[in-house]
């Protein structure tokens, strides 16, 4: 499986020069967009508040305990922050190496278990399909996930190959033990449940056996149980309560049962791959066809069906959860595009212009259709930020119809299964994803908050360092972030109910309460919804606006409302109020 097609002329310069390229348009637009709530806010705050307290075994949020999630993406953030300062880029750096290892390894894997080709294109795949592009640019859980996920399984694959010596095999299932255990602790027991049980479905469809002797299992348990077992030890002796909350709540209840209100119908995932997979939609079958017909390797191991099987499982895995999210079969991409990789150096030419011209018409209806946006406004989001949007759109499908066009030129002039070809449209693809969601941030400016920022900072600085700042009926994912304050909860838990509950002297349960405390304060702030400050201006309640939007106002109290009285102990948040000097 390791002949390379002649007629390609791939050689180190070219693929140093790909990945180059790749990597300015990956990292370079990170910190060109404002943090969108609720993933990117929570875990970027949450990071920041690891970093702050030094506190490195117990998660919070909003200074709550929070247990939802295993750290390991909050302590890379964390540390991402202490290297390089608390900031959006330095947020989503993480989720951006992981997409980008991510294209690297199943490159390497396809090379080394298929063909030069094989690997080289199947990366092309990955970068450009805009599940993976996308998601690669945003602070979720979901892309790091994927890539330990990915390189358990590509770890399996690199140590089956025929003819490796002992300890070559041994070394590449130490790595997917240890990926394994990372995927644990980046979201939990999905990370070695779905490898687990694509492992025994393939040994029972491909009666494989003998891969079993080459797996490595007490070395390997000791790998993973050597990454996976301290943090769970030590957070579990500092809080009694983690355990049942984290495997019984988070882990089974969230699966099983709908209370997540995350639901959707079962076949919610298939226009997310339809979309995600857009750009090589019209080869998909053929790709499938081609790597089933590949005979085993000589030592009997099945790649293509090992491959198969994981992302038929891990898709009807998800699709059969009552919780649902749009990222949640993302570890399925990469066997994907690693299927469409070994296909695609032998499109012919005339096949590939078809392809192209596709396409081309597909970008010319969806500048068409992009004209109606502004149609799709809401109170929430007005027509004008949708207008707005419509321009961003259009220059992005502008871009990828002229190199979509390039590339019809090309194959004209080129053999079947030019590199160049499809380099030049999957640029268009991949360009397309850079702009159309750098231009999403018209949107993020409001949702994110981060336009109050200043203005808030600016009165914080006047204040007293233990002044409370209130949250009043409503939790903002992300405006914690941007001022470096947390807040604390008023009469609405959202997804705090369990930190209030094992620490609910943090927060105040209703809002006549608050008010209040309000009243007694000599210093306070509080994040609130506008209509219930309406409604609370309406009561008369003392209150000086020093920052809003249609979505948030923030107020403080005013000094004369507070002359004579006596301030109250407010309820406690723990990560500090300021935000680090960098």
């Amino acid at each position: 499986m390791n002949d390379t097609p002649s007629r390609l002329a791939l050689n180190r310069t070219t693929i140093l020069l790909l990945v180059l390229t790749l990597a300015v348009i990956w990292f370079v637009p990170l910190g060109w967009r404002h943090l969108l709530p609720s993933d990117e806010g929570r875990y970027a705050e949450m990071a920041r508040e690891m970093f702050v307290t030094g506190d490195w075994i117990t998660p919070r949020y909003n200074g709550y305990k929070y247990f939802e999630k295993p750290p390991l993406q909050t302590w890379m953030n964390a540390l991402t922050f202490a290297w390089f300062g608390v900031g959006e880029w330095q947020a989503r750096l993480y989720t951006a190496l992981t997409g980008f290892a991510g294209v690297l390894l199943i490159g390497f894997t396809g090379a080394r278990v298929f063909n030069a080709a094989t690997g080289v294109f199947a990366a092309i795949v990955l970068a450009t399909s805009p599940y993976w592009n996308l998601m690669g640019h945003f602070n979720t859980l979901d892309m790091g996930l994927s890539f330990w996920m990915e390189l358990t399984l590509c770890a399996l694959l690199l140590a089956q190959r025929p003819n490796l010596p002992t300890a070559h095999t041994r070394a590449w299932m130490w790595v997917c033990w240890g990926a394994m255990a990372l995927a644990v602790l980046s979201k939990g027991l999905v990370g070695v449940i779905l490898p687990g049980a694509v492992l025994v479905l393939y040994t029972l469809i491909a009666r494989d056996w003998a891969m079993w002797k080459r797996l490595h299992l007490i070395g390997g348990l000791i790998v993973f149980f050597a990454i996976v077992a301290p943090w769970f030890v030590l957070v579990q002796q500092r809080n009694p309560e983690f355990l049942n909350f984290f495997f019984i709540v988070q882990q089974f209840r969230r699966y099983l049962t709908p209370e997540q209100n995350r639901p959707g119908a079962f076949y919610y995932f298939v226009p997310v791959l339809l979309v995600g997979f857009l750009p090589w939609l019209s080869i998909t079958v053929q790709s499938v066809r081609h790597a089933w017909r590949l005979p085993r390797q000589p030592n009997g191991f099945a790649p293509v069906t090992m491959m198969l099987v994981w992302t038929a499982f891990i898709f009807l895995f998800f699709s059969a959860s009552h919780s649902k999210l749009l990222s949640y079969t993302l570890p399925i991409a990469p066997p994907i595009a690693l299927v469409i990789g070994m296909y695609l150096p032998l499109v012919t030419r005339d096949q590939l212009r078809r392809h192209l011209a596709g396409y081309a018409l597909f970008l010319v209806a969806a500048a068409f259709a992009a004209l109606f946006l502004s149609r799709f406004g809401s109170e929430r989001n007005p027509a004008e930020l949708y207008a707005e949007y419509r321009g961003w759109v259009l220059a992005a499908l502008a871009v990828a119809f002229v190199l979509t066009l390039a590339a019809l030129w090309l194959n004209r002039r080129s053999r079947a299964g030019s590199l160049g070809t499809i380099v030049t449209f999957a640029t268009a693809w991949l360009l397309l994803g850079t702009i159309a969601g750098t231009g999403h941030d018209v949107f993020g400016r409001l949702s994110s908050g981060a336009q109050l920022a200043p203005a808030i900072k600016a009165e914080m600085a006047k204040l007293p360092a233990d002044t409370p700042f209130y949250s009043v009926g409503v939790l903002d994912h992300t405006l914690p972030f941007y001022i470096g304050h947390t807040t604390i909860m008023v009469e609405h838990p959202d997804e705090l109910a369990f930190g209030i509950s094992v620490e609910p002297h943090k927060w105040l349960p209703s809002i006549d309460a608050w008010v209040e405390r309000w009243k007694a304060e000599r210093y306070a702030l509080a994040l609130i919804p506008p209509p219930i400050y309406d409604r609370l201006l309406k009561q008369g309640l003392p209150m000086q606006v020093i920052a809003r939007d249609s979505r948030r106002v923030v107020v403080a109290k005013p000094p004369a409302a507070s002359a004579g009285a006596a301030p109250t102990p407010a309820p406690n948040a723990a990560a500090p109020v300021e935000k680090p000097q960098q």
